[in-house]
Formats: C-alpha cells, sequence, structure tokens
C-alpha cells in the first residue's frame, strides 16, 4: 500500500494469489489517470468523524472486527513469521558470510541476527488495536472537523506512503479498523520504538522499525528485505511504507526511494507471487500538527528526540484547530499489468558481486530497475494529483510573492488579497486541481476562515495581512541583532512555503515552460522545449517529473496554457506567449523566482570558493550563513535559500548533471566540484532572473566574510 500525503502520502501493497484487478493503459499518462477513481466516485467523500460524533468511542473500539481474509493466504502468526525469516537460505547465507569476515562464532552472528529481528518485528494484537481505536477517536475529534474518505474507492481495497506527518499512518489504521479491513502492517522509524508504552503499543499495532543509514550492515539489510518479502509472500498483512523514505519537511513531494519498493517488488519479480497490488493513497491536511517543527528543522534546528514526555509536553495541541483532512483512495493499480507484458528478473547474487567491480560507467542499469523507478516516479505523480488543495495554499502562493516587508511593515491589502485568490481558484480549477472550498458559505468567508486558521503565520488586522514573527527565545534588554531578525523572519516564511508547496504540481509544469518562454528568447518551439528540459533537468530533485517524459510535460504544459488563453501554439513548429496570458505567466514565473534565485546563490559560492571539495556539514552551515548576509544586504529576496532540503537538493541536483561528484571512502558527505560546468549551468539560469533579482551576483566582499557562528 503506497500513501501519499499533503502532509502525507502512501502506497498499500497486497499480494493477489490469483486474478487481475484491473487493467492498464499502456502510456504513463495513461497509467496516472488509471490510478484515479471516476469523477462521480472521487465526489463522493464522507466525514467518517460525523458517526463518532453521535455514538459511543467506547463502543466502536470493542464491537465486532471482522476482516475478510485474504484470498489463499495460509494463517500465520508473527512469531511464525520471525522464524521464517531467521531460516531463510538468504539470511543463512549472509550469517555464514559476516562470520567468516568478522571472525565471529556462526551462533553469536545469528544471535545479532535475531536481535535485529526482535527490534524489528511488529506483533498485531487485536487488544491493542482496540486500544488505539479508542484513543484515536478522542484525538481526532478533537484535532479535526473533518476527515473526509472516498467511500467507493475504500471498498475496493485489499490492500506504500509519502509522507508529511506522524499522523499518517495512524488516520490509515484507525480507517482500516473502522471499516473492518485488513489492518496493514506499517514500516516506521526505530526512534519511535524508544517511546516508553507509546512504542510497544504501536508495534502491537502494526508497526515494524527499521534504522536508518543501514547500507554498510549486511546482516540487518539481509534481515530487513527477508522480513518485508515474508510478508508479502506470506500474505501476513498489507504492506504500507512510505516512498519517500522519510517524512518532507517541507510538505513537497519527494524523489522516491527505491528500496522498500525493490523489497516489496522483488518476489513478484521472481515469480515468487502471482501479483502484488498497490492502492495510492493522498493525504490532504487543512493544517499541519508539525508546522513550526518542520521549519524549524529545516533551518538546521535539531529535531527533538522521540519520547513518551515530549508527547505529553505538546498536549497543548489538542486545544488547536486544525481544520480538514480529505483521505483519497485511489483505484488498485497491478503490478502484472504495469509491466505491460515485459520480462524482468532482479539481480542474482553472483550478478550483483560483479556489478561491484565494475565502474558506474561500464555498468548497464538493468531494465526492472528502471521499471522500479518508474513506477515509483508513477505512483507519486498519481498521489500529487489525488491530492486537495485548500484555500489557504492558493493564498500561499500569492502572499510568497510579495516582499516580505509589506507583510511585516504595511501588511498587505486584504480586498486585493482576496480577488487575487479568486483569479487564482480559477486558474487551478482549469489546470485540474481538487479544490476544498465549501459551497455552503461565501467566498469572503471561506478565505477569512483560512487565515485564521493558520493565525501562527498570519493575522488580519484592519483589512490588512500581516506575517506573524516569532517572539525571542529569551527576554534579554539587549539589542536583537540583524541576523536574529532573519532567523525570525524565516521561520514562519517557510512555513508559509511549505503550505505553496503543496500545489506546486499543480503549476510546475507549466511554470517552466513560462520560464523556458523567457530562457529561448524566441517562439521556435525546439529552442523552447530544450530550454524546458534543461529547467527539468536543474529541477529535477525538487519536483516529480516521470523519468524519460519531458515531451509528454512539455506537451501538458502547453495544453494548460493554451486552455487558459496564455500560449498560442497553432503548429508544431512555433509557441507564442500572449498579451492576455501576462499575468498567468507572471504568476508562473513568480512561483519558480525563489528556486532559481536560491540555486543561482549556492552555485556562485561553490564558484568562488578556493577548494574545489567541500563537505556537505561545510556546504550547509556556509551557504546558510551566505544567505542571510545577502537577505540583510538587499540583494536576496527569499528565506527559502536557508532551507537545509533545498541546499540539499541543489548538490543532488549538480550531481545528476555531472557537475559534482560524491567522494568515495569519506566518514563525511564530501563533493568534488567542477566549477566550470557549475559556472555554466549558472549562466544559463542567470537570463531567467530579472536584473534588480540576480542573486547569484554575490559581491566578493560578503562571500569573504566569516561566518556567524551562531548561524
Amino acid at each position: 500500500m503506497v500513501f501519499h500525503g499533503r502532509s502525507t502520502w502512501g502506497f498499500w501493497c497486497r499480494v493477489r494469489f490469483g486474478g487481475l484487478y484491473l487493467k492498464m493503459a499502456n502510456t504513463h499518462w495513461e497509467s496516472i489517470q488509471a490510478g484515479l477513481m471516476k469523477e462521480d466516485e472521487e465526489d463522493k467523500m464522507v466525514d467518517i468523524l460525523q458517526e463518532r460524533r453521535h455514538s459511543s468511542d467506547l463502543g466502536h473500539a470493542f464491537r465486532t472486527f471482522n476482516p475478510r481474509l485474504y484470498k489463499g493466504a495460509p494463517p500465520c502468526s508473527a512469531a511464525d513469521l520471525n522464524r521464517t525469516v531467521l531460516d531463510s537460505q538468504d539470511v543463512r547465507r549472509v550469517v555464514q558470510e559476516v562470520a567468516m569476515e568478522t571472525g565471529s562464532s556462526l551462533e553469536a552472528v545469528t544471535e545479532e541476527a535475531a536481535g535485529i529481528l526482535k527490534e524489528m518485528s511488529q506483533n498485531l494484537h487485536l487488544g491493542f488495536i482496540r486500544l488505539m481505536g479508542f484513543m484515536l477517536s478522542k484525538v481526532l475529534k478533537r484535532l479535526y472537523s473533518s476527515i473526509y474518505v472516498n467511500m467507493e474507492a475504500l471498498h475496493m481495497v485489499k490492500l506504500a506512503l509519502l509522507l508529511r506527518s506522524y499522523t499518517d499512518f495512524l488516520v490509515i489504521s484507525y480507517i482500516m479498523f473502522t471499516y473492518d479491513i485488513p489492518l496493514p502492517v506499517i514500516a516506521s522509524g526505530l526512534a519511535l520504538a524508544g517511546m516508553n508504552f507509546v512504542g510497544e503499543m504501536l508495534r502491537r499495532s502494526g508497526a515494524f522499525y527499521i534504522r536508518r543509514d543501514i547500507a554498510s550492515n549486511r546482516l540487518y539489510c539481509a534481515v530487513l528485505s527477508e522480513y518485508v518479502k515474508s510478508l508479502i509472500r506470506t500474505g501476513f498483512a498489507p504492506v504500507e511504507f512510505y516512498i519517500e523514505g522519510y517524512r518532507s519537511r517541507s510538505l513537497k513531494s519527494l524523489t522516491p526511494k527505491l528500496g522498500m519498493m525493490h523489497m516489496v517488488l522483488d518476489p513478484f519479480l521472481k515469480g515468487e507471487v502471482h501479483d502484488i497490488t498497490f492502492v495510492p493513497i493522498s493525504i490532504s491536511y487543512d493544517r499541519l500538527l508539525e508546522e513550526s517543527l518542520l521549519a524549524r528543522e529545516l533551518l538546521g534546528i535539531p529535531k527533538p528526540k522521540e519520547s513518551t514526555l515530549s508527547l505529553l509536553r505538546v498536549s497543548w495541541v489538542l486545544t488547536e484547530d486544525y481544520g480538514c483532512m480529505h483521505v483519497k483512495f485511489g483505484r488498485p493499480m497491478s503490478a502484472t499489468q504495469l509491466c505491460h507484458g515485459r520480462t524482468m528478473k532482479p539481480e542474482v547474487k553472483e550478478e550483483q558481486e560483479q556489478d561491484r567491480e565494475e565502474t558506474a560507467k561500464d555498468r548497464e542499469v538493468p531494465e526492472y530497475q528502471v521499471w522500479v523507478n518508474w513506477l515509483a516516479h508513477v505512483m507519486v505523480r498519481i498521489q500529487e494529483r489525488g491530492s486537495f488543495t485548500s484555500p489557504w495554499s492558493l493564498m500561499a502562493c500569492l502572499l510568497l510573492q510579495e516582499p516580505a516587508s509589506v507583510l511585516t511593515d504595511s501588511g498587505l491589502a486584504w480586498h486585493g488579497l482576496a480577488e487575487r485568490t479568486l483569479w487564482l481558484k480559477r486558474l487551478a480549477l482549469e489546470f485540474g486541481a481538487r479544490l476544498h472550498w465549501p459551497g455552503h458559505v461565501s467566498d469572503w468567508e471561506v478565505m477569512s476562515s483560512a487565515v485564521a486558521l493558520h493565525h501562527p503565520s498570519v493575522r488580519l488586522q484592519e483589512q490588512q495581512i500581516f506575517l506573524v514573527l516569532e517572539e525571542a527565545a529569551a527576554a534579554s534588554q539587549q539589542p536583537i541583532s540583524a541576523e536574529d531578525e532573519v532567523n525570525k523572519m524565516a521561520a514562519p516564511m517557510l512555513m508559509m512555503a511549505s503550505y505553496r508547496n503543496q500545489t506546486l504540481h499543480l503549476f510546475v509544469r507549466p511554470a517552466l515552460l513560462a520560464a523556458a518562454l523567457k530562457l529561448a528568447g524566441r517562439s521556435c518551439r525546439d529552442e523552447i522545449f530544450a530550454s524546458f528540459c534543461f529547467l527539468q533537468d536543474v529541477f529535477r530533485s525538487e519536483f516529480i517529473f516521470i523519468p524519460g517524459k519531458a515531451l509528454e510535460d512539455f506537451e501538458e504544459a502547453c495544453s494548460l496554457l493554451q486552455q487558459c488563453g496564455a500560449l498560442h501554439a497553432a503548429d508544431q513548429q512555433e509557441v507564442t506567449a500572449l498579451e492576455d496570458g501576462v499575468e498567468v505567466l507572471s504568476f508562473l514565473r513568480g512561483l519558480l523566482q525563489p528556486f532559481i534565485d536560491s540555486y543561482l546563490v549556492m552555485m556562485s559560492f561553490l564558484c568562488e570558493q578556493d577548494a574545489n571539495e567541500i563537505t556537505e556539514k561545510d556546504f550547509l552551515l556556509a551557504v546558510r550563513c551566505l544567505a542571510s548576509k545577502l537577505i540583510l544586504s538587499g540583494d536576496l529576496h527569499t528565506y527559502e535559500t536557508l532551507s537545509s532540503d533545498m541546499q540539499k537538493n541543489v548538490l543532488s541536483s549538480l550531481r545528476g548533471l555531472a557537475a559534482v561528484t560524491k567522494l568515495k571512502a569519506c566518514e563525511q558527505k564530501k563533493y568534488s566540484v567542477d566549477k566550470e560546468a557549475v559556472r555554466r549551468i549558472a549562466d544559463t539560469l542567470y537570463c531567467f532572473s530579472p536584473p534588480m533579482t540576480r542573486a547569484g551576483k554575490i559581491r566578493p566582499q560578503i562571500l569573504q566574510t566569516d561566518p556567524d557562528a551562531r548561524l
């Protein structure tokens, strides 16, 4: 099962021992469309909390729970599953190899493997599931006014997930329990296991815990891989995992991690199960529980350690209003049909060992790896298209295109913002958005309610919108430094950017085309397409693009801009911007401006630094310090350059463009920089950045200033 949220998204994968669920189309776009329910089914969104508000929570928790068993799935307990893993051929082989390499006894390594499995494995127990159901009924009714679910699709679920919030997997399990659907086992971070009582309760509710940074631990990888594969082979339970690998702190869709996808699909590709069904699930939030925490993490402030005590300390969140949640189940998708008749087999052990001896340049990526990567990206796109856009997300798109000084000093006129939001609402609907826009109240009431809901970020005062700044951490009589002022502004601006990011999948392709029109400087279709592809390559780590489908993305962008009257493309030779589309094109380019300016700043830094090598840690610190100085000097107008996610995405993007190379055999992540290649990329991006906002042109004296230790 796969989920994706707007604070969350995901997949749910289920083993199918016979038969197929549906026939899939042959193109990537038709595959995306096939993963979505029909329009009449999408409209049937039911508030599952409504019944809970008028009946007994205790009765709900202790009612008869009678989910349907998997067809052909043999009965298997958690203990039987663990024995199957330890007795498997692959685990025993790795145990023997590790024993020989380390000089340890076979018994000691076997005991270590058993310890890993004990730490990892779930232990589903109905009593704890009922307790969890009772507690969640109480909590969810306090946090959310409504939780909408498309019931038609839910009834099709037989049962992986993009993570935005810790609420995601709890809500999915709650829905499954409420409607007598088999509860999933959930891939979770090991940090949750250390929470007293809560960690064990989650384990007995289906969570299995995975460590991070396990690539160098062969024994752990072998046990984890076999555990997941055994879940699939035995049909023990639906498997819920986060396809992005970790929470998206910026609320943007992240490039999918393929480790769990490979583990889940391995039994299918080896013919050990007949089919696997994916159910993409999109979870959209009006307001995220962890919004402030995520913004602080992006600014480099360490995340507090998960503990039961820290959970109790934030019980004040139960007094806050977090609006509505939408959970949209997509159409079940058959792995067999998605293969399109291809014959694909995972590499065997001998091939893997041989590949390690080859250079990356000589190694050809196996077809099945290309297919898994394609499938993961398709799932994320389906989840994006299944998400709901809130009024506040549209307003955030507009607010972030205003100077920050306006939002803090004079304020932005409420009437003007409301009118622009209604214009953007119409544009979003033309682009295919699913809007959560209540129809039983006036548009003005909907927008003012959205502002009130997000009171930690903005406030409406005397018909003006103001940014809410964080209070100083200490009641010191000393004057606040300029750097502290930057940090005070950065947190609410990044919070606002995270909600804008929820809508970027709607606008990013037309926005890239709008930017490409300016980069090309001509109306020649081929030149505009080349610029479009260049921008896709540069921002491939920021946005989700299905590999090898740049032409389809370009044609989709052309179609959308023609539909709204911003573009004319009468033939295959010319693409021309229309005067009536100036407002649309200006807005779309404004959406990309923070990303372009931030990338230019970081590329200029890499080109101007003395050394040709830099660690990731040093890069993040130096760029954060540099961005603060540029903001203070007025040379940079976006606070998103301070985001650690964007900083890492720049390195990832430059690696993909062969401008930066990750060095091996280093304790820290270290990179070698090809300054000429970076400079060529930056010079092309400069063509887009207007003269007054060419943030990448950094004055030498700013680059030479020593970093502020507080940053």
